[in-house]
């Protein structure tokens, strides 16, 4: 049973939907015209509202847009003796949950109301639910107690209020997409869209009609016109993730956005004005596509207005049961499994790992524990590549032929650091290479690396061939 809103500015007509209803077991609250009706909304929380649609003062359309307008999810029913398609049409449109004509049985009444208020706590449910989910997602990858993790708040906090550029870094897996979701959903344009790219799925050619959009008959295909991603995020906050990536035409259209907030589609001469936040992100080394000529400077410093690191796991070691617990709760929500715990030497197994692909890697792992697991409590064997990988890192220093204290100590007066260092990683890259016959997932496989990491530093020391 819930709390009816009658609007009538008929008296008999009220006293017989109020009879009526509360004889069901309802509350029932009576307004006798439009404006009555739109004080009791502000005062009372409803769960239905019956209006007649012809009053003194207003009509019940008026009542539905009062209604929505206090509580999105309140259900409205009309009463009219004046029925037509046109009115039933346009009360549908704006959001009525049902339309009953004068003279009517009381089990209609009785039959709509009562759907009426389930439908309306139904849809407070579920957004209650979506607020839930969203709270859980969007902190997922920044829960945690540690320092890293407090100070990377306190400056999501800072700096969320603002519309300054922020350049998000940090390793594959870290999280950086939620920092930006976390930002901007702080922000003063958390009501406007939060639209998202990755600029490393797509070409060149295919970046720049997805970021400012393209003219019909601008390039083969191009059947019609279309905007771009910054054009749909007028207003909103525009997130570049693997920015990085972008070409120099993309990155000089770009920088043209962020002095001017111009943007023009491909084949169009006319520019847009947009208004766009803008966030980036990369695991990239900035500075270091800036020197190797990959990555404009002006730019770079445009971007990097504010920046902010996130942290690999392995520096937040002590966040990794809290982020367990989460992964349990949303693995037993989303996959339909049964929700496990995980024992407390599964726990110090992972917190031994270094997780090369962060919190990623640690959500894979706890998900596919939770599907494989046939008991509730989650063991240490539940984690087999952990515990592998653990071990083998270990087996590679030990058994490596010069430990980096012994280097160390060899060192001159004075080094070049990082010349040496590139060195040294241009030579381990040519040896692996060339023990794998120059297949380079393997290589990457024997290093640590990710394919693509790989890739660009063949690229970045300029490896062209494999040397036996």
């Amino acid at each position: 049973m819930g709390k009816i809103l009658i609007v009538d500015d008929e008296p008999h007509m009220r006293q017989i939907l109020t009879s009526n209803l509360k004889h069901a077991g309802h509350e029932v609250i009576e307004s006798a015209s439009v404006g009555d009706a739109r004080h009791a909304l502000a005062e009372i929380r409803f769960d239905a509202v019956v209006t007649d649609q012809k009053m003194g003062d207003g009509e019940g359309l008026d009542v539905l847009a009062a209604a929505h307008e206090t509580d999105g999810a309140l259900s409205v029913v009309f009463l009219t003796a004046f029925a037509t398609i046109e009115l039933a049409v346009e009360s549908m449109r704006r959001g009525s949950f049902d339309f009953i004509t004068k003279p009517f049985a009381p089990e209609v009444l009785l039959a709509s109301a009562g759907r009426a208020v389930e439908h309306t706590r139904l849809l407070r449910e579920n957004g209650r639910l979506r607020d839930a989910v969203s709270r859980l997602e969007g902190s997922s990858e920044i829960t945690g107690r540690s320092a890293a993790i407090g100070e990377l708040r306190a400056k999501i906090a800072r700096v969320a209020p603002t519309n300054a550029t922020v350049l998000i870094t940090g390793e594959t897996g870290t999280g950086k997409e939620l920092v930006a979701r976390a930002i901007h959903h702080s922000s003063g344009r958390a009501s406007k869209p939060l639209v998202a790219v990755n600029c490393a799925a797509f070409t060149e050619t295919l970046l720049e009609s997805e970021l400012f959009g393209h003219e019909r008959g601008a390039f083969t295909g191009a059947d019609r016109a279309r905007e771009g991603l910054f054009e749909a995020a007028h207003e909103g906050t525009l997130f570049l993730d693997e920015a990085g990536e972008m070409s120099m035409p993309a990155q000089a259209k770009l920088l043209r956005v962020l002095t001017d907030g111009l943007v023009m589609r491909i084949g169009s001469t006319k520019p847009r004005q947009v208004d766009v936040r803008l966030m980036v992100a990369t695991h990239r080394d900035l500075r270091q596509r800036v020197q190797d000529g990959l990555f404009r400077e002006d730019l770079y410093y445009r971007l990097a207005v504010v920046p902010l690191e996130v942290p690999p796991l392995r520096e937040r070691r002590e966040d990794i049961p809290a982020l367990c617990e989460l992964f349990l709760m949303q693995a037993a929500r989303d996959l339909k499994v049964p929700l496990r715990r995980i024992s407390a030497d599964a726990t110090r197994t992972l917190m031994n790992y270094d997780f090369p692909g962060n919190i990623r890697e640690l959500r894979n792992l706890v998900e596919r524990a939770c599907i494989l697991s046939t008991v509730d409590e989650i063991t240490a064997e539940n984690f087999p590549v952990a515990a592998e990988r653990r071990a083998a890192g270990h087996t590679i220093v030990r058994a490596f032929p010069i430990t980096p204290n012994e280097v160390a100590e060899m060192m001159p007066e004075t080094l070049d650091l990082r010349e040496y260092l590139a060195a040294l990683e241009k030579a381990l890259i040519q040896r692996a290479l060339s023990a794998t016959g120059g297949a380079q997932a393997e290589a990457a496989r024997r290093l640590g690396l990710s394919r693509s990491d790989v890739s660009y530093k063949l690229g970045k020391h300029n490896i062209r061939t494999v040397t036996s």
